[in-house]
């Protein structure tokens, strides 16, 4: 063909296009705005995708049955406790519809709900992530959805979207278990305060999930297999969780200053141990919630006799509670957007091509 005929075949298509935006109404304007909807659309059809699959996988099933029948365990052992009179550690009778999150009788061996969700809500997290990734790498899926069009980075937020919508869900649907528990078995209904510490309570748990969310997704970017992925974001766990207090507790006997120290100096050790303690994610977030769910915690450092004069013996409000804990909620949303920018940053730079 040649090029006078190659111009004149484009030029037709060029009118035929133009015609069809005239005979339908649009202006090309319309259509580019068209074209990039249905790139939005494309995400949340992703975002559905992944959903659909995490609620019927039999991971997600078993995982999520054990921490309903823990929590189940935690709200009967806590509802125990009221029934025969007891109380929080500092012995205050008030906020009793909290106590459904932070008690547990002294008979049962039952940990309360929120020491059950700190510790297998990082796990929902995981097992949400490890194999987000490698899994679509390893299957050969991956090169063949990023030919479509579509974003690449909407594959990334796509995969956690859906799963923090999920674990979303699964914190939040807990949490009204409980509450609908309570209302029917001490027949005591929250006070506005109250209800609005559970909620404050709830999301600060889906923040800390995501953490862990992000965290497996960025070992998912980092390791091809699955089971190595999965095997260091359960490492990460334990070791945050359980060594990681047995290594400041160690710190803290070695660095430990004299009984006839200073207050400056006693003051400067307390807040370098507390300093070592907060870069963990889980101190921060059981920081947070037991300002939220007791009242009456007034510091979350060490306090000096002059601070305790004239101090009055009540509960802190709200306003006063969320602001004692913005540092610690600061903490983790920044360890979560670090995780994840890390984990965009990889995928970005990674080659999607099957090596086959």
């Amino acid at each position: 063909m040649s090029v006078k005929a190659q111009g004149g075949a484009l030029f037709a298509g060029g009118v035929s296009r133009l015609r069809s935006l005239l005979l339908s109404g649009r202006s090309p304007a319309a259509a580019r705005e068209e074209r990039e909807k249905g790139g939005g659309s494309a995400f949340w059809v992703m975002v559905q995708k992944e959903m659909g699959d995490h609620i019927r996988s039999w991971r997600f099933t078993i995982l999520i049955g054990i921490v309903v029948l823990a929590c189940i365990g935690s709200v009967y052992s806590a509802i125990r406790s009221i029934q025969a009179g007891g109380t929080d550690s500092q012995g205050s009778a008030t906020f009793l519809f909290l106590k459904m999150f932070t008690l547990s009788s002294s008979t049962l061996s039952i940990p309360t709900f929120t020491t059950f969700l700190s510790w297998l809500g990082p796990l929902i997290g995981i097992s949400l992530g490890f194999d987000a990734v490698n899994s679509e790498r390893n299957k050969g899926t991956l090169g063949r959805l990023l030919s479509q069009p579509i974003y690449r980075d909407d594959f990334l937020k796509a995969k956690f979207t859906a799963s923090l919508l999920l674990i979303a869900v699964v914190v939040f649907s807990l949490g009204f278990l409980v509450t609908g528990l309570g209302l029917l078995t001490i027949g005591y209904p929250p006070t506005p305060e109250e209800f609005w510490r559970i909620l404050i309570f709830l999301m600060i748990a889906t923040v800390y999930i995501g953490f862990w969310l992000n965290l497996s997704i960025l070992f998912s970017i980092r390791f091809r297999q699955a089971a190595t992925s999965a095997l260091s974001g359960i490492a990460a766990w334990l070791f945050l969780t359980l060594f990681y207090g047995m290594i400041i507790s160690l710190i803290d006997s070695a660095t430990a200053v004299p009984e006839t120290a200073t207050v400056a100096e006693q003051l400067r050790h307390i807040h370098f141990i507390l300093g070592l303690n907060r870069i963990s994610p889980t101190e921060l977030f059981s920081e947070t919630i037991t300002t939220m769910l007791t009242p009456g915690v007034r510091s979350l450092g060490p306090m000096t006799m002059d601070q305790l004069v004239g101090a009055i013996s009540a509960p802190l409000p709200l306003g006063q509670s969320v602001l004692l804990i913005v540092p610690q909620l600061t903490g983790l949303l920044a360890a979560t957007v670090l995780c994840f920018g890390l984990s965009y940053y990889l995928f970005m730079r990674q080659e999607v091509r099957s090596r086959n």
